[in-house]
């Protein structure tokens, strides 16, 4: 599987809220200037978090976005799930049926194998993992969100 920039950028926008966990709602302005994305399609992105609950959003002067759980609640395979769909790396793992030789086909025991620790890698890392990552890469003394 390789990741779109929905899945890329999704993350980063958690991860950039995740190291502002506490502070309230974050502009959305502020999460471009600080990922270098253009809010358009940061507001795309923002549909389907809303949706399933991991951000919420306020209007206004002092409105913005923010976590609704803590980051080391959000798992990074919820979150590439939400933005990409399935992991998998070929069809047929989600559905065998559309090959005559699944039963037969010894790559598609190394897919699912490379799936299974893809899987394994994306459900044992949650936002707070990835916030801890961050902030061993940034000089002490420096605040950045950038990723």
């Amino acid at each position: 599987m390789k990741l779109s920039t929905r899945g890329r950028y999704g993350t980063r926008v958690l991860l950039d809220l995740a190291l502002r966990w506490g502070e309230g709602p974050v502009q959305l302005k502020d999460i471009a200037r600080n990922q270098q994305v253009s809010v358009m399609y940061l507001e795309h992105l923002i549909r389907p978090l809303l949706a399933a609950g991991i951000v919420k959003s306020m209007r206004g002067a002092r409105g913005g976005i923010w976590l609704v759980k803590p980051p080391q609640e959000i798992r990074l395979s919820e979150v590439i799930g939400l933005l990409e769909g399935s992991t998998d790396p070929v069809g047929c793992l989600d559905d065998p049926g559309i090959c005559s030789r699944t039963d037969s086909c010894v790559t598609r025991d190394i897919w699912a194998e490379l799936k299974k620790a893809m899987d394994g890698v994306l459900e044992s890392t949650t936002l707070q993992d990835l916030v801890e990552r961050q902030k061993r890469k940034e000089p002490p003394d420096e605040k950045m969100y950038y990723i």
